[in-house]
């Protein structure tokens, strides 16, 4: 029988701007050296077949690609060293949660992101067996080139609807990738700021992201650290959230056509720094950068030296 709440089941349902927004607490907190703890560092061959060697921790610390303060956490690409044209990659870090969270929001709070020719930095989300367990791109980027793209990576049976209550502007609509469907390419929302990243956010001395996991939609959110907008329990790391005050998300990816709770199992939270591969490497050319990218990124070490994570926090909410 179709009822009262059948019927406002469907609305919501049918609507992509009324999504279920709720309050949340702290569940997890990560500063400094937590990130040491609450993090595994991926000495693995990079999934994107970019030009970079990630290494351990202790290999991290001893080359000082990693360090901690009681305030800051600091991932590096190694920026001392030509390479050898036929030897290993330039040295990178790359790091995943040793937890995992489904319904949840994640707010971190960057000071610096990794900027340059051939750079492509991402702190994202990410479930087992991909594209099964689905993928979320919170930042991500490549070449100094804005705005910030954020994404969702799925399996087959997802696809966003042309028309949804953001502040972005939808790149993609169809998130499979599920056997290299769509180029690998997702469904991605543009960022509107002037200051979502590469120099443009350093410059303004960084800001914070969130990204809100429900059942009903995933939502994104980016402030820079001028804004006048910002909540005050983002900005100041508060113990409970309410994100129905942050209104419109810069990216919304709701439930209508994609059932996100058997899209996206739980997830892993990653922070990386790539360079070329199959993003960054494919856009050189047309990015405006010199020479070819991995060419540059044999032979150029001191241009990655602004090519570094400075992280002040990131707190998981439930």
């Amino acid at each position: 029988m179709f009822g009262s709440r059948s019927l406002a089941l469907a609305l919501a349902l049918a609507s992509p701007s009324l999504t279920m927004a709720a309050s949340y607490s702290v569940s997890d907190t990560f500063i400094g050296s937590s990130f040491l703890s609450g993090f595994d560092f991926e000495a693995i061959s990079d999934p994107t077949h970019g030009r970079v060697q990630y290494v351990s921790q202790s290999a991290a610390q001893s080359a000082n690609l990693t360090s901690t303060t009681s305030t800051s956490f600091v991932m590096r690409v190694e920026s001392k060293t030509v390479l050898s044209a036929s030897g290993a990659g330039r040295k990178s870090v790359r790091i995943q949660s040793k937890k995992q969270w489904t319904t949840h929001v994640a707010i971190i709070d960057v000071r610096h992101m990794p900027q340059g020719c051939g750079t492509w930095p991402a702190f994202w989300e990410v479930g087992a067996n991909w594209p099964f367990g689905g993928e979320l791109d919170i930042i991500e980027g490549v070449n100094d080139l804005t705005p910030n793209l954020s994404s969702l990576h799925t399996s087959s049976g997802c696809t966003m609807p042309a028309s949804r209550s953001m502040k972005g502007t939808a790149v993609f609509n169809d998130c499979n990738v599920e056997n290299g469907a769509n180029s690998n390419q997702g469904c991605g929302v543009h960022g509107v700021s002037s200051r979502d990243f590469g120099p443009p956010f350093n410059s303004a001395g960084g800001g914070w992201f969130a990204a809100e996991r429900t059942n009903s939609a995933i939502r994104v959110f980016f402030w820079s650290r001028q804004d006048t907008t910002v909540p005050a329990e983002v900005k100041n790391g508060s113990s409970t959230i309410n994100t129905s005050n942050w209104g419109s998300p810069t990216a919304l990816f709701p439930s209508t056509s994609c059932d996100i709770a058997s899209h996206f199992g739980p997830h892993n939270i990653v922070i990386n720094t790539s360079l070329c591969g199959d993003w960054a490497g494919n856009q050189y050319a047309s990015s405006g950068c010199p020479s070819t990218c991995v060419d540059y990124v044999n032979n150029n070490p001191a241009a990655f030296a602004n090519a570094y994570w400075d992280i002040a926090a990131l707190r998981v909410y439930t």
